[in-house]
């Protein structure tokens, strides 16, 4: 009887002590994407909308390292200042974790953009985007694939300016960039 209550207060403790609460950008996407003042988008691959006959070998990798575009955006208005400040920080503190490492910034502390990414220089499993404008909002992109790499990257960008994006996928952002 004592080993059993000892095994099951032993399994507890580890499933409890495994249980990891640091906050993370997935999990800050999951606890806001319902609530009023966010808007929140899963974009898949085919918004781009191109031919894959038209394309190398190389931006045919490059499209089949990216799986899906996540995007959350708070809309900021005269009402919610504060709450934009605490998100907006919330946001700031989540990328500071060194699994997010930056690869550039954009602007200054109130209006500004960063991009970041998590994996190895090899082997990016999600970048992510953040832009900020007191005015409008803020907006966080994770890029989500497997085996991208910076020049993966830079391939999919000739390939955005050969596409057609399907812009209904993005209908629900014209509200936050309307003033």
């Amino acid at each position: 009887m004592r080993t059993n209550i000892f095994i099951l207060a032993l399994m507890a403790l580890l499933t409890l002590g495994s249980c990891n609460s640091e906050p993370t950008l997935q999990k800050y996407f999951v606890e806001n994407s319902e609530k009023k003042d966010f808007i929140a988008l899963d974009v898949s691959p085919n918004i781009l909308n191109v031919d894959k006959t038209n394309l190398s070998a190389e931006q045919n990798e490059a499209l089949n390292s990216f799986d899906k575009m996540n995007i959350l955006a708070f809309k900021a208005d005269q009402n919610n200042q504060a709450q934009f400040e605490a998100e907006r920080n919330k946001v700031k503190a989540i990328l500071k974790d060194p699994k997010y490492q930056e690869l550039m910034k954009i602007g200054s502390g109130k209006d500004g953009a960063s991009v970041s990414y998590v994996g190895s220089d090899d082997n990016i499993k999600e970048f992510i985007i953040f832009a900020n404008r007191k005015e409008n909002g803020f907006a966080v992109v994770r890029v989500l694939g497997e085996n991208m790499n910076p020049n993966n990257i830079m391939t999919l960008m000739s390939v955005l300016q050969k596409s057609k994006i399907d812009m209904e996928q993005l209908k629900p952002l014209e509200q936050l960039l309307k003033k």
